[in-house]
């Protein structure tokens, strides 16, 4: 026996070191401590990656089912899938945005429903392969065009005719609307978008406003419009009332009100870029929640990575890159109140964009590779041929980057 330990008859022992029988250090907890504190803290981290996964993933679901899919578009083009042009070969996105101007459901308070629906909104949006640049065309609701036969909502079906655009999707929906654009221009509509009057409001909103000018004040009953001049942030219903309006505003013509609504979403572009909506997490929730809940969508473009990618995909592209754009027309030789297309300048901007070519009067300057000689839209009324070798370098067009209080922007068609 140790004198530490003591004798027999009762000799005090001598107290252990401190710390002796623990770590054989002060204040150093022994290995049985620290694995006891490490089950704890490793328990811990895995509550707290399984909570912040259920959150992640539950926010995921919400959005994700937020979209509503249009498989009755989908059938439809199924079955018309053999007259359809050719996919591009390249990386190239064509997609149709589409507004209605439905009354039903959830939009009633602008009016009575009359169980039809037309689109007096329609910009085929153009994106690069490389993301580099973007073109949106817009296709004036009067433009005479060839309407395909197309399936009624009732199942039966149209005739083909020679009429004014929008009735393309009075007739037939989102297909009927796509068939004509593809008849058009022959090229193919990868995804489309349907954006409604509540739904317009709901992205408006979640962004914060967009930015408008106007170079003189504007009233209008029809769309509930009453602005003052000058440079304004819109939200909700005065937003609305901005790009629907015809009367009480400028001249009250259409192609007036396509150049509002061009100037609109360029500004709509500025802001999301300008305040990192697309860049910052947090931001870009409630936009996301907000602009998926408020579209109809293909398949192809119907879940949140689809969605985000695209976005994704563009949002370092500059404001100088994207592009606003109408297709070359005039009036209707038979109805100025209708329009038709400048040949060859139409044919030239759609082949332009079949080639994923930037459109600017550079590109108007250059052999696109197609020939335009073979298509011509179909109709009684013969279409004009434009003397200018490059035709598309007088017209006049904008990109995002352009002042929203540029005054030249006001009348740019």
């Amino acid at each position: 026996m140790t004198e530490a330990e003591g004798d027999s008859e009762g000799t005090p022992r001598t107290p252990p070191a401190p710390g002796a029988g623990q770590a054989g250090q002060r204040g150093r907890p022994s290995p049985q401590r620290w694995r006891y504190w490490l089950r704890w803290v490793a328990l811990g981290v895995s509550l707290l990656i399984l909570v912040v996964s259920g959150v992640g993933w539950g926010i995921y679901y919400k959005l994700d089912r937020n979209i509503t899919t249009d498989i009755a578009t989908a059938l439809e083009l199924e079955r018309h899938k053999k007259e359809r042009p050719e996919s591009a070969a390249h990386a190239a996105k064509n997609i149709l945005i589409l507004g209605s101007d439905t009354r039903s459901g959830r939009n009633r308070e602008y009016g009575r429903d009359s169980g039809t629906a037309r689109s007096d909104t329609a910009i085929l949006l153009h994106l690069s392969g490389d993301r580099k640049s973007a073109t949106a065309v817009s296709i004036p609701r009067d433009l005479m065009v060839t309407i395909p036969r197309c399936a009624r909502p009732d199942g039966s079906r149209t005739k083909e005719q020679f009429a004014q655009f929008n009735w393309s999707y009075e007739f037939g929906g989102p297909a009927c609307a796509i068939r004509t654009v593809e008849k058009l221009t022959r090229i193919r509509m990868d995804h489309h978008v349907v954006v409604d009057f509540k739904g317009f409001k709901k992205i408006v909103n979640a962004v914060g406003g967009v930015e408008v000018c106007l170079t003189e004040s504007a009233s209008d009953p029809d769309s509930r419009l009453n602005l003052p001049a000058g440079r304004q942030t819109l939200k909700g219903d005065d937003a609305l009332a901005y790009v629907r309006a015809r009367h009480g505003i400028g001249d009250g013509s259409d192609s007036e009100r396509i150049s509002r609504q061009q100037a609109f979403l360029a500004s709509l572009f500025r802001k999301l870029r300008s305040n990192g909506v697309l860049m910052n997490p947090t931001k870009l929730y409630p936009v996301l929640d907000e602009a998926t809940s408020a579209i109809t969508a293909d398949a192809g473009l119907n879940s949140l990575t689809e969605l985000y990618d695209l976005v994704r995909s563009v949002r370092d592209m500059p404001e100088r890159n994207v592009h606003f754009r109408t297709v070359p027309r005039r009036p209707y030789a038979r109805n100025k109140n209708r329009d038709e297309l400048v040949q060859p300048a139409a044919d030239w901007l759609f082949a332009i964009l079949r080639n994923d070519r930037v459109v600017d009067k550079d590109a108007a300057q250059e052999d696109t590779g197609d020939s335009t000689d073979d298509h011509r839209p179909d109709g009684p009324a013969p279409v004009a041929e434009t003397p200018s070798p490059h035709p598309l370098a007088t017209e006049q067009g904008h990109t995002a980057s352009t002042d929203i209080c540029d005054e030249r922007q006001q009348s740019t068609p």
